[in-house]
This record gives structure tokens, sequence and C-alpha cells, in this order.
């Protein structure tokens, strides 16, 4: 079996939590977010985020404006909305309930097997 690829589908299922969270804080631009994941280990491209960023603007769980940007086009920024916010209380339940969980069953884990 791959470890990578099971790290990196971990990875992608906690992504939508950690973006809501992460806007949660303050309005972001694309690169903003990149830079903010690539901080907490979690590497994620553009062709990934458009996406994920389109299907929670389209749930209505964010909003945007545009701004004009003075080094190339205007910049779209992307700001969590109430359903969001709420949308983020249900994730963040759901993980720690999920951590606790899964550090309860592996606590003991003997790896020599």
């Amino acid at each position: 079996m791959n470890t990578e690829n099971t790290k990196a589908q971990m990875r992608k299922g906690i992504l939508e939590f950690c973006i809501l969270g992460l806007i949660s804080r303050q309005e972001m631009y694309v690169s903003d977010l990149i830079e903010e994941l690539k901080k907490g280990k979690l590497d994620v491209v553009e062709g990934t985020l458009y996406p994920l960023l389109t299907r929670l603007k389209n749930g209505e769980f964010l909003a945007y404006r545009w701004e004009e940007s003075t080094g190339g086009p205007p910049r779209k920024y992307y700001r969590i909305t109430e359903k969001g916010k709420i949308f983020l209380t249900e994730l963040q339940n759901t993980w720690t309930e999920l951590t606790n969980s899964v550090n309860k069953i592996t606590q003991n884990i003997n790896p020599n097997l």
C-alpha cells in the first residue's frame, strides 16, 4: 500500500475545514491561503484550491469581493458567511470528536507487531 497516497487522502479530507478556519480569521486571497496552508505543512496548488473555493461559494459558505491590484489583475478576496460560520462550528465539533476517538483507539499501538 502506498503511504504517500494515504497521507494525501487524509490531507484532502480536512482541507475544507482548514480553509474555512483560515478565512474565518480574515478575508484572504488565494496566494495568502496557499502560504498559510504551507506553513501548516499542507501543500496545496491553485488547481486544487479553486474548485474547492467555488464549491464553498456555491454552498453559500464563502463570499468574495474584487479588489484592484497595483501589480496585475484585480484580486478576489474570500470571506466567510454566516452560513459558513455555522458550518465551520459543525466541522470543528466533528473534528474534535474524531480526533478524540482516533487518539483513544490508537493510543496503545504497538508498531513492532
